[in-house]
């Protein structure tokens, strides 16, 4: 059962880091388009549609199986997965980060450039690389 739920933990892991990625390459495209353009309109949908049916579900699943998993493989007590689980807590951060942005969007409230959009950018991918190596390699 520990595989099953391993697998699954990992496709959700994915399903949310492809958002993750995505969604603030879409706010960039987003900032050049007008205000209540049909551009800016669909970008509206696209962005409000990554984040509710895919990104939060996936984020949910992510951490219950990873709660599930650290718990039959009793990692609670290892200092690498304490230090995971601060990424991971960062990661939801910036997830939450995110979804006031597409609020922000949709109320046509934006006040972040597009450079400011592809630094964010830079966030999740950094602490995806961390917590990959803590999971993986476990080096403490």
């Amino acid at each position: 059962m520990y595989l099953w739920l391993q697998a699954l933990h990992i496709i959700a892991v994915i399903s949310w880091m492809a958002g993750m990625l995505y969604l603030p390459r879409l706010f960039v495209y987003h900032c050049e388009a007008d205000a209540g353009s049909r551009q800016s309109e669909a970008f509206k949908v696209m962005e409000r549609r990554l984040l509710r049916f895919i990104m939060t579900p996936a984020m949910i699943l992510t951490w219950l199986l990873g709660l599930t998993l650290a718990w039959k493989g009793g990692w609670f007590a290892a200092p690498w997965f304490h230090a995971k689980f601060v990424l991971v807590f960062l990661l939801s951060g910036a997830h939450g980060m995110m979804s006031r942005f597409v609020k922000d969007f949709a109320a046509d409230k934006n006040r972040k450039s597009q450079k400011f959009y592809r630094i964010f950018n830079e966030v999740p991918t950094v602490l995806m690389i961390l917590i990959v190596i803590l999971a993986v390699v476990k080096p403490f």
